[in-house]
């Protein structure tokens, strides 16, 4: 099953030194802070979003994605 990785978002971000701004205006948003609720997990990203964030991130949609699998212990 695949989970969103918002540590890849973040972490993304950061290598290619963009501040919460530039990304938050590329998703048409006005203010650092409203991504920023986005990339801590406390609002979801919308399906739209994606391509755009993957554009500003320089990255491909599928990146956001990591397989979640159960551990199982014996």
């Amino acid at each position: 099953m695949k989970e969103f990785d918002l540590v890849y978002i973040k972490n993304r971000r950061t290598t290619l030194n963009k501040s919460l701004q530039n990304v938050a205006t590329s998703l048409g948003m006005k203010n650092a802070s409203t991504y920023m609720k986005y990339e801590n997990g406390i609002y979801a990203f919308k399906a739209e979003q994606l391509p755009v964030l993957a554009k500003t991130l320089e990255c491909e949609v599928v990146d956001f994605f990591k397989d979640n699998v159960a551990k199982i212990e014996i």
